[in-house]
């Protein structure tokens, strides 16, 4: 398991619920989940363009002499060995510990900074989308109750950044053997304009290997047609990352798919390192 995902653990049933989706997602990929449990309500992640600073809610701290046997728990119910708990080096200040971001992946729930209320479809918390923003991994979001996945749905619009979900699409496939799917609304461009993009992108080989059927909407409405995305799917799209000033913002797709579907989301930023390895 050279491979790893960040996922910071909260000893309550939303945190439990976050947690079996990580292990979920880390035993279907064979990798391994690093699991931070917060000792303060704030903390700071230096990446390469960006600092962030994530103010947790109370939530986190709370029955902390439960929370490792908890998580150690949940995650041997999933199959996963003993998990790797992170224990910050560095701080900024003395109740400021910094985190490392040279992971492969990271779970966040919907918002990590507000109240639990506030978590819901429809709402990306803004300290969540500085992280995709910023991140060279990929952010999994996940449900509200877990949801076991068993295919991989990609949304590609021939965007940059769509071109980056879709080969993340092509590594999880890889990597967890289930089939993918790519969806496409066709706007102003037809058929043959996204079918260019992957040529010059060379990826039509990835597709041929990896694609079990592309679906091309080309009438309806977006929002109505994302009725055909299967409930057990695990979703990739690609971000924008505009409007980095006060909330980033992802793109009206992206902010649709994320309003509109309930499935489990990984989302691809801007920043992210596309990887056909590992």
């Amino acid at each position: 398991m050279d491979l790893q995902l960040l996922h910071i653990f909260r000893n309550n049933p939303l945190g439990r619920e976050l947690l079996l989706q990580s292990a979920y997602f880390c035993r279907a990929l064979g990798i391994l989940p690093v699991l931070y449990v917060p000792q303060y309500v704030k903390f700071l992640m230096y990446f390469e363009n960006d600092v962030v600073q994530v103010d947790l809610d109370g939530s986190y701290l709370r029955a902390p002499e439960t929370a490792r046997d908890h998580a150690a728990e949940i995650l041997r119910q999933q199959g996963l060995p003993e998990p790797k708990f992170l224990e910050p080096k560095n701080f900024t200040a003395s109740t400021l510990p910094d985190l490392p971001v040279n992971f492969d992946f990271m779970c966040c729930p919907r918002t990590i900074s507000d109240l639990s209320s506030k978590i819901g479809l429809g709402y990306i918390g803004p300290r969540v989308r500085r992280i995709i923003h910023s991140a060279r991994f990929p952010v999994l979001l996940g449900c509200s109750v877990y949801q076991p996945w068993e295919s991989i749905c990609v949304f590609f619009g021939g965007s940059a950044n769509a071109v980056k979900a879709l080969r993340a699409g092509f590594r999880l496939a890889r990597l967890t053997g289930f089939p993918l799917d790519v969806f496409t609304q066709e706007d102003k461009r037809d058929r043959s304009y996204y079918e260019g993009v992957i040529e010059k992108e060379n990826l039509g080989s990835e597709m041929d290997k990896y694609v079990r059927e592309w679906r091309i909407w080309d009438s309806g409405n977006f929002i109505d047609n994302l009725y055909d995305v299967p409930y057990d799917a695990l979703v990739i799209a690609g971000a924008y990352g505009h409007g980095a000033i006060k909330e980033v913002l992802f793109g009206s797709t992206l902010e649709k798919i994320q309003t509109h579907l309930p499935n489990t989301l990984l989302i691809v930023g801007p920043n992210y390192r596309a990887a056909m390895a590992g």
